[in-house]
């Protein structure tokens, strides 16, 4: 197995397009602006290419770790030190003959990325939301936007094979 790069940044971008829809003032983008305490005129000084490339940067690092977490395959790679290891066995190849593709889906991985929203980032932005004391409405539309981000993200790594 080798690191789909396109992939990853297939997945990263989507991270873009999905915050274009969630944020919008139409969606959650009004509500997020009155409950994080933004104002438009804040919002004007920004660099806006910067931002843009910088969350790129930080969805590609994400994108990283979701592969291991969204397929399976990784598992058995990483048991035996790495595919083109001197001392990969005969039965790994057999083995990844037989199941090299299994649950290599976008439902798969929409579910594992799915899981990794809810059970890491809705804790952590929860936890963060918490000692900065923000509101519920604020960390359920942050998550939020995470959770749908891990979902779609882990449904691109894990079907593009």
């Amino acid at each position: 197995m080798e690191i789909n790069f396109l992939a990853l940044f297939a997945a990263a971008l989507s991270t873009l397009v999905i915050g274009f829809i969630w944020y919008n003032p139409k969606v959650f983008g009004t509500i997020w602006m009155k409950e994080s305490g933004l104002t438009e005129e804040k919002m004007k000084g920004a660099n806006m290419p910067l931002i843009f490339i910088m969350v790129v940067f930080f969805a590609f690092l994400i994108s990283m770790i979701l592969q291991f977490l969204t397929i399976h395959q990784w598992g058995a790679v990483g048991m035996i030190g790495g595919e083109n290891t001197v001392d990969t066995k005969p039965s790994f190849a057999a083995f990844m003959t037989d199941y090299g593709t299994a649950f290599r889906t976008f439902k798969h991985g929409a579910l594992h990325g799915f899981m990794t929203g809810l059970f890491l980032a809705f804790p952590m932005m929860a936890t963060n939301a918490l000692f900065e004391r923000k509101s519920w409405k604020y960390t359920f539309i942050n998550s939020g936007y995470w959770i749908i981000c891990f979902t779609i993200m882990g449904g691109i790594i894990c079907a593009w094979q």
